[in-house]
C-alpha cells in the first residue's frame, strides 16, 4: 500500500514539474530578444496547444 502511494505522489509531482518547466521556458522564449525579433519579423505568433487546452473546464 505504502508503495501505490508513494509512486501516485511521484507522477503527480512530476507532472507538475512538467507544467511548470513548460510555462517557464514557453514564456521565456517569448519574452527573449531573439523571440521578440521573430515575432517582429515574421509577424507570426504561434500558438502551439497544449494538451490541456482540451480540458473540458476550459472555456475557449
Amino acid at each position: 500500500m505504502e508503495a501505490i502511494i508513494s509512486i501516485v505522489f511521484s507522477i503527480v509531482g512530476l507532472f507538475i514539474l512538467y507544467i511548470v518547466i513548460e510555462t517557464a521556458v514557453r514564456k521565456g522564449i517569448n519574452s527573449s530578444i531573439i523571440g521578440q525579433f521573430l515575432e517582429k519579423k515574421y509577424g507570426i505568433k504561434e500558438d502551439r496547444k497544449s494538451f490541456l487546452d482540451d480540458d473540458l473546464d476550459n472555456d475557449k
